[in-house]
């Protein structure tokens, strides 16, 4: 019956949290109604309905008429369809057959070359379950070679990977002059008679069980596999009476409509469900005092477990903790922390020292911060400072190609840059002899390099921490490192700040040789608040703490994610069953 999807779902199987089909379970939810539709189990048979066997009588008739008549090749006959090859029962009232037995397969049109008819390339043909697609407007003769030929009531099928297993099918209709011409990359099935409605041969020409099947027999190369027209013309067709077809069809139409406002509906509450979250999370970062900060995560913290229910959502949330560390708003200040102007002149005389012993050159003066330079207002004991001011900058050297190695010293190089790692794959080095004139650019412990080329990819930015395990290391061209003057900065404080929207929002790349690229003398020009050095230990502390939290919630949502499809597949998989035992 029409109920069947829903009952077969079973409680929680497929579902959010929330009670809410997820989207793969909506996907199978639609699956579903189509391979009940191909099985006869989602409408009810009637038994005056004229059998299908009557319809098999009356095609063959109209099939030898048209032989007669000259308008169609006599066939070779398809063999009968045996027990082995039947994928399920039939409901009483349907027949076995074969699609090439009861419609023509890739016919030909016939037509004036001057004569306007449709064409329809791949692009136009979708995957919509009512079969619809878009045409343009060609002359024939233009087209009437070197493509597939269909008119309105045939049925086409997408062959190619990826197109076939995209569900891309239409029947075709409201044609000009009711034929036309399109992609060859289809196959058409063209009814004999009225006997036939093209649309339910659509739904299973759609359905999971026609689609698994025609993967498996696809031949060809990768990327250019194709379903054989043996296998769209002699794979076993349910054929149901035709007045049951149009009532299959239209009960399809009506639970695929249920569908698309249940999909709406999520839509509507995900997009509601983004902009409360952004909200909320917003005040965190915005809170003027300590009172209304607390007020705020109040307020989320009664509805976290609704808020945060997506990995996007944790992800949202890890990088309002990142902003909130940054701008001091994260642990509270201790009045007696050295201040973080005692740091800045600290930096300011060990910076001159090492210009003196010729460790550095001097720079040229960066410009003063001004008050449109500080995106927000500092906690006590914080300073605002350049980044050119407080860190030490090397942009890598090219090493020739022709000096790498396949041992030595290592080179540290774009790709062996991830989001807060080294990789040390497809590694190149350089003989130990010749990294000896290069000492400048020996990486140590506790420097930060960063990617100039591509700084900001779909992970994340690309910058990693150097440890005891990357040494030794020598730093390759457009890669840069920036160490802290002093060591008044803690590497992982600085991270916090790379990572957060304060610097990834700040970034303005140029290109170089058609490559998103940014400098060290733009980062060198950002500003950067300083906390003093004891509240950096507490940040860093708290911080990590924190992700670890969310790196947990996003593996558990993870593993419900997956857990949510093993259940939607299982649901479809003992919702056909159960309607195949309850015919036994």
């Amino acid at each position: 019956t029409a109920q069947s999807p829903k009952a077969a779902g079973g409680r929680g199987r497929g579902r959010k949290a929330n009670g809410t089909l997820s989207p793969y379970g909506m996907k199978k939810l639609r699956e579903l109604i189509l391979e009940l539709a191909v099985r006869g189990k989602l409408v009810p048979q009637d038994s005056i309905d004229e059998p299908a066997s009557v319809l098999l009588e009356k095609i063959a008739e109209e099939k030898a008429r048209l032989i007669k008549e000259g308008k169609i090749k006599k066939q070779k006959r398809l063999p009968e369809i045996s027990d082995e090859e039947k994928p399920f029962e039939l409901p009483v009232g349907w027949e076995w057959t074969r699609l090439g037995t009861i419609a023509l397969i890739n016919p030909r049109n016939a037509a004036e070359d001057n004569s306007m008819v449709s064409f329809v390339p791949m692009p136009l043909v979708t995957t919509s379950h009512t079969g619809e697609h878009g045409q343009e407007e060609r002359e024939w003769g233009r087209i009437k070679k070197g493509y597939t030929h269909f008119a309105n009531g045939d049925i086409g099928l997408a062959k190619i990977t990826p197109c076939f297993e995209n569900s891309k099918a239409v029947v075709f209709f409201g044609l000009k002059n009711g034929i036309g011409a399109g992609t060859t990359e289809l196959h058409v099935a063209r009814p004999f008679g009225t006997t036939l409605f093209s649309r339910f041969v659509l739904l299973y020409l759609k359905s999971p069980q026609f689609l698994h099947l025609g993967q498996s027999k696809m031949t060809g190369t990768a990327g250019q596999k194709r379903v054989p027209k043996s296998f769209f013309a002699e794979n076993p067709f349910p054929l149901p009476p035709i007045i049951e077809q149009h009532r299959i069809v239209a009960n399809v139409d009506e639970l695929m409509a249920l569908c698309d406002r249940l999909e709406q509906q999520q839509t509507n509450s995900n997009t509601t469900h983004q902009a409360l979250l952004e909200t909320l999370l917003a005040t965190l970062t915005t809170a003027a005092d300590h009172d209304e900060f607390a007020g705020a995560w109040q307020r989320i913290q009664g509805h976290f477990h609704t808020l945060f229910t997506t990995e996007q959502s944790i992800d949202q949330l890890k990088q309002t903790i990142l902003q909130l560390a940054v701008m001091g708003k994260l642990v509270p200040q201790d009045p007696e922390d050295e201040p973080a102007s005692i740091l800045l002149e600290k930096i300011a005389k060990e910076k001159a020292r090492l210009i003196k012993v010729g460790k550095i050159k001097k720079q040229k003066k960066l410009q003063e911060i001004s008050e449109e330079d500080k995106p927000f207002d500092l906690p006590r004991g914080w300073e605002w400072a350049k980044i050119g001011d407080i860190y030490h900058f090397l942009n890598g050297y090219a090493f020739k190609s022709e000096w790498f190695k396949s041992a030595g010293i290592k080179l540290l190089r774009n790709i062996n840059i991830l989001h807060g790692d080294t990789r040390w794959v497809d590694v190149a080095y350089v003989a130990e002899s010749k990294a000896r004139g290069f000492e400048t650019y020996a990486l140590n412990k506790g420097d930060i390099v960063l990617s100039l080329d591509r700084p900001i990819i779909n992970t994340g930015l690309k910058y990693a921490v150097i440890s005891e395990q990357d040494l030794p290391c020598l730093l390759l061209q457009r890669v840069a490192k920036f160490h802290s003057i002093g060591d008044y900065i803690l590497p992982r404080f600085l991270t916090t700040w790379l990572e957060s929207v304060f610097f990834i929002l700040k970034i303005d790349p140029g290109r170089s040789n058609g490559v998103p690229h940014i400098s060290t003398k733009q980062i060198g020009n950002m500003v950067f608040a300083l906390p003093p050095l004891a509240e950096q230990h507490r940040i860093v502390a708290k911080v990590d703490g924190l992700m670890a939290l969310c790196n947990t919630l996003k593996t558990r949502i993870s593993e419900a994610q997956t857990t949510q499809i093993h259940l939607a597949d299982t649901m479809v998989e003992q919702a056909v069953s159960r309607e195949a035992d309850r015919d036994d």
